[in-house]
């Protein structure tokens, strides 16, 4: 009776043939808020409104469909390529039924390791087209990148999923739509912490402006080294999402963590070495 028992609706609207769930309206919350963040270091640094607007666009598409794939290919690989309905339902967010109808569901299914993969992809083909520094536009995406990783662990929360392994704490969550068990509430770890690593990236560039410019790559190795260490080590008290990860040493979240960390160090690295020669 000490435990928080956690039931929330998933749908804030719900009439019949449509619902507007807190998960997508979460997901909206942090791509718009990242946006705010990303215009306004555009801004700064006087590039035009007209390539901030196509950035949106190259953004949303990117992280979505990333996303959404990286799901179907890295965890379920099995069931949506085992039929061409079941493939259908890979690229819309319907499922079908077993008596011939189908019902819309939403994109039942996303994973951050995608989505960055589908991010990196869009930015590329984005300053391809408009004639953009890559790594400029990958460090403003990167500073914004832990406030839209809050905003969605906490969609994972209202959805009950993505839930942690059972443990007596205090602050132990009883998702009442999976069981009568106290859990560790791991969306809610998580959301935690990015908003941290977004708060103490403001600070850094506030107070270490030249140490840390926007366009040196630091921005960038940041929120992949801070947001997957954290990944990889709160997969650990997670529940695996996938019955294949229960034979694995390390879980899928944490194998494709690995290489992104490494990506991030060395991004830091790049960074510092080079403003270092810089102020020689």
């Amino acid at each position: 009776m000490n435990y928080i028992h956690w039931n929330p609706p998933t749908d804030i609207i719900n009439l019949g043939f449509y619902a507007i769930r807190w998960y997508g309206v979460l997901w909206a919350i942090g791509l718009i808020g990242a946006s705010y963040i990303v215009a306004r270091l555009f801004k700064e640094n006087k590039i035009d409104d007209s390539k901030f607007v196509s950035l949106l666009i190259y953004v949303l598409f990117g992280v979505l469909l990333g996303a959404r794939l990286g799901h179907c290919l890295f965890y379920e690989p099995t069931y949506f390529f085992g039929s061409f309905k079941h493939f259908v339902e890979m690229l819309l967010p319907i499922r079908f039924l077993s008596d011939g109808g189908w019902r819309y569901t939403g994109y039942a299914g996303l994973a951050s390791h995608g989505g960055v993969i589908g991010l990196l992809i869009a930015l590329y083909l984005y300053c391809r087209q408009m004639r953009m520094k890559y790594l400029f536009v990958l460090d403003c995406v990167g500073f914004a990148a832990p406030f839209t990783a809050m905003a969605i662990r906490l969609g994972n929360l209202m959805n009950s999923e993505i839930i942690g392994k059972p443990t007596d704490v205090p602050w132990a969550f009883v998702f009442s739509h999976i069981d009568s068990i106290p859990r560790h509430p791991a969306q809610l770890y998580e959301a935690i912490f990015y908003a941290i690593v977004f708060c103490l990236g403001i600070l850094l560039y506030k107070k270490q402006k030249e140490k840390t410019a926007i366009g040196s790559g630091f921005f960038l190795g940041y929120c992949l080294t801070a947001v997957f260490t954290f990944r990889f080590f709160i997969e650990f008290i997670k529940e695996v999402q996938v019955d294949f990860e229960q034979h694995l040493t390390l879980d899928m979240g944490q194998i494709l963590s690995l290489p992104l960390v490494a990506i991030g160090f060395y991004f830091m690295w790049k960074a510092k070495r080079k403003l270092a020669n810089k102020h020689k």
